[in-house]
């Protein structure tokens, strides 16, 4: 997703108490492989797709590698795209490669990685904490057994140009319907006769899926119930997909969005060519370097025909691959990265959004951060995209029937585009 992608941190309050909790090795069971030995001591790497926040990973890793010598961590940055660093990273597990100890998973690969034990499963004693929010623990479960955890989460919030509604005398809308109308009052001031409306990531990759979802979600729709059926032929499907295509046709989002992806509707939003956009909460920081606090804020997604917005759950989790020979460190440096303290860096150093719910509550954070009740809040109400161990099979599928939809407004009734796309998706499970 993302740039990028995005997932959780657990607690560990400061980082000699995180180390002191830590065992030199511990043990876990695989169905397929029997039991996992967390031994080995010695370096490792940190597998994650491109940093975007300027060296402030690396940073933080400097940090263990100096407190750590001889159990030295490397950081390995792959590519920025979600679909390209699946690829790598399944074509060095495949071979049980050991260049890759552990690694950044988008939580919708968890399933497909734990099924194949490409990754090894983990001590959920050792590693859960009661302050990390449920939903986001769980995207690291399959088949009841932990095989990651999440160091940062993700939810979108809407983030709205303060100055142009303020010209327009429009108060920040809270639905659907207002979001039209906000559009068309600032539309009325002949500097912003052209401003693009209400912006997402709809190119034809990850983050189509993510935004689909929503729409559909927020419908009452679905994809798979809980035991792995597919569901999303239904009514309230058809009519999620239709507010989508209905907001490309009646012009409030922008055609150009068919094109972006996250960084491109940012600089759109920057730059003044966009009112409102739909956007993972890392952009906050962005906005508050480019735009200063007075140009811009953040708000709760707008309700649609008196539903409240299901937004996507997104993030990264940590995994250990079955390939690692210092698991044991690997371990170790799970621990680290999701402790409290590091929780707290990647918030107020990458915006990224903590998985500790304490945190969304902390006074000193919320006056630098004073959004992070709306992402809590948006964290507690998103639903997964689905979790199924082919999921790039069925990623392609969903955007393969649904960006055609909205590139051509009306050339396909959403009846047909579900109906087509739920039957694909049934043959995948076939």
């Amino acid at each position: 997703m993302t740039p990028l992608p995005r997932r959780q941190f657990i607690q560990g309050s400061a980082l000699a108490a995180v180390l002191a909790s830590v065992g030199a090795c511990s043990t876990s069971r695989g169905d397929d492989d029997g039991p996992v030995t967390f031994e080995g001591t010695g370096p490792i790497t940190w597998v994650q797709g491109k940093d975007n926040s300027g060296g402030k990973v690396q940073a933080r890793i400097d940090e263990w590698n100096k407190a750590h010598p001889g159990e030295e961590v490397k950081l390995i940055e792959l590519s920025a795209e979600a679909d390209q660093q699946r690829t790598s990273f399944i074509n060095a597990v495949r071979i049980n490669s050991n260049a890759y100890d552990v690694v950044s998973l988008d939580n919708v690969w968890v399933s497909e990685f734990a099924a194949n034990r490409w990754v090894v499963e983990l001590p959920e004693d050792e590693l859960k904490n009661d302050d990390i929010l449920e939903p986001v623990w769980k995207t690291g479960v399959y088949k009841d057994k932990l095989f990651a955890v999440p160091f940062h989460t993700d939810a979108p919030v809407m983030f709205y140009r303060k100055d142009f509604l303020k010209q327009a005398g429009v108060a920040v809308p809270k639905t659907w319907d207002e979001v039209k109308t906000a559009i068309d009052k600032v539309r009325a001031l002949p500097e912003h006769k052209n401003i693009g409306g209400f912006g997402g990531q709809f190119a034809k990759y990850e983050g189509l899926t993510c935004c689909a979802s929503e729409f559909i979600h927020t419908a009452g729709g679905g994809f798979y119930d809980p035991d792995n059926q597919v569901i999303l032929d239904s009514t309230e499907s058809v009519a999620g997909l239709q507010w989508l295509i209905d907001g490309f046709s009646q012009g409030y989002i922008p055609k150009e969005s068919l094109e972006w992806k996250e960084e491109d509707g940012r600089n759109a939003f920057e730059a003044g060519d966009l009112l409102f956009y739909r956007q993972w909460p890392y952009q906050y920081a962005n906005n508050k370097k480019s735009l200063g606090p007075d140009k811009f804020d953040v708000a709760a997604l707008p309700s649609i025909d008196g539903k409240p917005f299901v937004p996507t759950l997104g993030g990264h989790n940590c995994a250990i691959t079955k390939g690692s020979k210092n698991k044991a460190t690997a371990l170790k440096f799970v621990k680290w990265w999701i402790g409290e303290d590091s929780q707290r860096y990647s918030l107020k150093a990458q915006a990224n959004a903590p998985i500790l719910g304490s945190l969304y509550d902390d006074p000193e954070l919320l006056k630098e951060f004073p959004y992070l009740p709306i992402l809590k809040k948006s964290l507690e109400n998103a639903k997964s995209r689905p979790q199924a161990v082919y999921y790039g099979d069925v990623t392609a599928k969903i955007q393969d029937s649904i960006y055609p939809a909205i590139q051509q407004p009306g050339s396909r009734s959403s009846k047909d585009v579900i109906a087509g796309l739920s039957s694909n998706l049934k043959k995948l499970e076939g």
